[in-house]
């Protein structure tokens, strides 16, 4: 019924060996949360009783439901828009508009092949929760809906992907706008709850008597997860919030498909040459000595080419405009809602800062590693690298002209948490609370953590410039590399996060260090991967283990003292920390694409040997 690219994409997706390091690693995620939820509340010398496993089982369900929530949320629109990114720069997405494929098997197919990774990834984690069940605290009920919010999440950010996807040209474009969609969704329905608050009736005859809190329910993912864990009265004498949500995502889904299917080829294919009649022999004869290639004003290009066309030329899109506004806005609702919280006396506490920068900072970082990325994946798709690679063009003028022009395309992404990290250090100085008597030292330490944290964000961007142009040099499939890019941003500001939420919920670190021990071994070994692929080297696999133990680290060292205080850790040793092991890391991956290009791309027999 879904034609056959779903049939392809369901029968060759067991044969790729991916597919069951996937299968293995993500029940290995779960186990290792849950042995971690386990220290935190009962631990090893004690025996739990009937009330703490219920409690463990319902933390665990809670842990389980939130982690897989955000990633499905998030690597569902991105595995359907990269699948449709895929075949536009293969030339290959125009061959599909010449067959005899009707619209809907071309769209549903897409999407539905995309996301058959997702779908398995939630049929295995059922058991799961089911074994959760045994120990107490939920119910089959609760399985259930979690799973129907799961599944409805990762069918509506599914469908936000294709149908960007369909709509623009360009990777980085289809990707940003994607992310950006998502988070801006985000924002929108978690301020539902502020409007509840605004008296309408002051300045109009309207009066709405709607429960916005129980509509969000309805429409934000997150606050329909946190319905099943908390489940209302109400709640069991009707609808559940799960259902009502899962209806919702259905219908987005059916008309954010249905509009992809109707503008298909309105929008496909797109930006095709108008080939203009051939001039009459005669005048042909009369302006060929003016007459050359390209139509238009010739141009002067610069001494490095490939620079010139990253600034000069719309290589990436037509409307790169959209992006930034698309970001200029969700950064707008982002700052807003932090500064709220900051205003806001009783609301402030130590971590209040780290609100709107953590966010605007981790989606600073995925869209820097997206444009990084797809500079080389558009190249190699559209055949153009491989002619840019026999060229005279050196290594130093291929690899520094990409990393400059995606400095300039993305210098709008890269001053907002720069300009925020000084906004919050010299407007507000949380680090007084409560008042101090001596403020001399506040305003020494304060300064010391700015110029800290302003060089550590600057060392983290230069991360994610390179590890996108590295991973996409050394991948020849331009999904699995923009896959693992975003997959490798994404994981370690996640995990930073995990840890942190770990540490707080329980302040006996003692008793969590063998969960943090997985930890780390699960992401050295992911980096390594990432950074090595098929072609590892000693300063990489080195490098792999020196990012997670350093984030790691840096954690601790920050959460030893009291944050928000004068009584902090000195920012100085675990800025060190971060940048020696992510500067090192940059050098890593750019010496050998510098001094042994050849071989750091696998052309040479060298390179195999």
């Amino acid at each position: 019924m879904l034609g056959p690219i779903f049939a392809r994409e369901f029968l060759t997706l067991p044969r790729r060996g991916r597919h069951y390091v996937v299968r293995t690693a993500y029940p290995g995620l779960l186990w290792v949360l849950g042995l971690t939820a386990w220290q935190v509340v009962v631990g090893w010398t004690e025996t739990a009783t009937l009330g703490e496993n219920a409690r463990f089982g319902l933390l665990l369900f809670r842990i389980f439901a939130g982690v897989q929530l955000a990633l499905l949320f998030f690597f569902g629109a991105l595995s359907a828009a990269s699948a449709v990114c895929q075949e536009k720069d293969r030339r290959t997405f125009v061959l599909l508009l010449l067959t005899d494929l009707r619209s809907y098997e071309i769209v549903l197919g897409k999407l539905l092949g995309s996301l058959l990774q997702i779908g398995f990834m939630i049929v295995g984690m059922i058991p799961v929760l089911a074994m959760i069940m045994l120990l107490g605290g939920i119910t089959p009920g609760q399985i259930g809906q979690a799973a129907l919010v799961l599944a409805t999440t990762a069918l509506a950010a599914g469908s936000v992907g294709t149908l960007v996807a369909l709509w623009r040209d360009k990777t980085f474009q289809t990707l940003a706008l994607t992310v950006l969609f998502l988070v801006l969704y985000l924002c929108v329905v978690w301020g539902l709850p502020a409007l509840g608050d605004i008296d309408f009736s002051a300045t109009s005859n309207l009066h709405f008597s709607w429960d916005l809190n129980e509509i969000q329910k309805w429409v934000d993912p997150f606050a329909a997860v946190q319905s099943i864990l908390e489940p209302t009265s109400e709640a069991e004498r009707s609808l559940p919030p799960a259902y009502g949500f899962a209806v919702v995502m259905v219908l987005l889904s059916v008309i954010l498909n249905g509009w992809g299917i109707i503008r298909l080829r309105a929008w496909n294919p797109s930006g095709e040459p108008i080939m203009q009649r051939e001039r009459p022999e005669v005048e042909e004869e009369k302006d060929r000595a003016k007459a050359h290639a390209a139509p238009g004003e010739a141009r002067a290009v610069w001494a490095n080419p490939i620079l010139w066309r990253e600034i000069r030329t719309r290589a990436y899109g037509r409307r790169p405009i959209l992006v930034k506004l698309a970001y200029a806005l969700v950064l707008g609702l982002v700052c807003f809602y932090a500064v709220y919280r900051l205003e806001s006396a009783s609301d402030r506490s130590s971590f209040t800062a780290t609100v709107g920068l953590v966010a605007v900072s981790i989606l600073s970082l995925l869209l820097i590693s997206t444009q990084a990325v797809t500079a080389i994946t558009s190249e190699r798709d559209g055949g153009a690298l491989d002619l840019l690679l026999v060229t005279d063009l050196t290594p130093k003028e291929f690899i520094f002209g990409k990393l400059l022009g995606i400095l300039y395309n993305t210098k709008e992404f890269l001053l907002p948490p720069l300009i925020l990290i000084g906004f919050y250090a010299f407007r507000y100085k949380l680090l007084a609370t409560p008042p101090l008597l001596h403020p001399e030292l506040l305003d020494a330490k304060n300064t010391e953590a700015f110029i800290c944290v302003v060089l550590a964000a600057l060392v983290l961007m230069a991360f994610s410039y390179v590890l996108g142009i590295h991973v996409a040099l050394r991948n020849e499939n331009s999904r699995l590399a923009v896959i693992n890019t975003l997959a490798t941003v994404f994981f370690l500001s996640a995990g930073t996060l995990i840890c942190i939420y770990l540490i707080r919920i329980n302040t006996r670190f003692e008793v969590q260090w063998v969960s943090f021990i997985f930890f780390l071994a699960a992401g050295t070994g992911g980096l390594w991967w990432v950074l090595n692929g098929e072609r590892p080297s000693a300063a990489l696999t080195l490098a792999s283990w020196c990012c997670p133990i350093g984030v790691f680290y840096t954690i601790t060292n920050v959460l030893v003292g009291k944050p928000g205080s004068i009584e902090s850790t000195d920012p100085l040793v675990p800025f060190l920390v971060t940048v020696g092991a992510f500067g090192f890391t940059v050098m890593a991956m750019l010496v050998p694409l510098l001094s042994e290009f050849d071989v750091a791309l696998g052309r040479t027999t060298a390179g195999g040997e």
